[in-house]
């Protein structure tokens, strides 16, 4: 119970949070999801407009393929006791020419250090797109591709993934071990997590 309470009480603080609400174009909408009790973190980017509307993340296209990746069901997915969704940003930022645009700057310095130190039941954490890569392993490789494919050194306790977003097909496509040999061996990590 003591360990729950310091959880419950910053997310609910962060679910509030209106550091940077001047500068989200639809206002701030935080999202993210999780439990003493969670098994997987998934640290992404920030929510994209069709999340911050839904009011659920990974509530779009790109969290159908994530989901895929990772051989779960949406009631998996969105069952914090199972899986916690603490991205780097916790609301939209908006768009840009090419996309979304980075998450806040404010956001995760802020939360992070107060969140993930109390997810201590987590297996695996999953880095998600170069946010996420750049804030957790910076230094450590070149760039995002190069950590993706040292999965196995990673695994068991962490692994680098591309955004799921569709635009990122090409990525994939270039890289036939990401289907072949990556992703089966993600399935069964989050399995083998998921059933302790």
């Amino acid at each position: 119970m003591k360990a729950t309470q310091p959880l419950l009480k910053i997310l609910e603080e962060a679910r509030a949070c209106k550091v940077c609400a001047s500068s989200l174009p639809l206002g701030p909408k935080p999202l993210l999801a999780a439990d003493p009790a969670s098994r997987i973190l998934i640290i992404g980017q920030a929510p994209g407009k069709a999340t911050h509307l839904a009011g659920i993340p990974w509530k779009d296209r790109s969290g159908d393929r994530l989901r895929g990746w990772l051989g779960v069901t949406a009631e998996q997915f969105y069952d914090p006791t199972r899986i916690a969704v603490v991205p780097r940003g916790f609301c939209y930022p908006g768009s840009g020419a090419t996309g979304d645009l980075p998450p806040r700057p404010e956001c995760g310095p802020l939360w992070h250090p107060r969140i993930l130190p109390l997810l201590n039941q987590v297996r695996l954490t999953v880095l998600l797109g170069s946010f996420a890569f750049s804030a957790h392993l910076s230094g450590q490789y070149p760039n995002l591709s190069a950590a993706t494919e040292d999965f196995r050194a990673m695994m068991p306790s962490m692994i680098v993934l591309p955004h799921p977003s569709p635009r990122n097909g090409m990525w994939a496509g270039k890289r036939p071990w990401f289907a072949s040999e990556l992703l089966p061996a993600l399935r069964g990590r989050v399995s083998e997590v998921l059933a302790r």
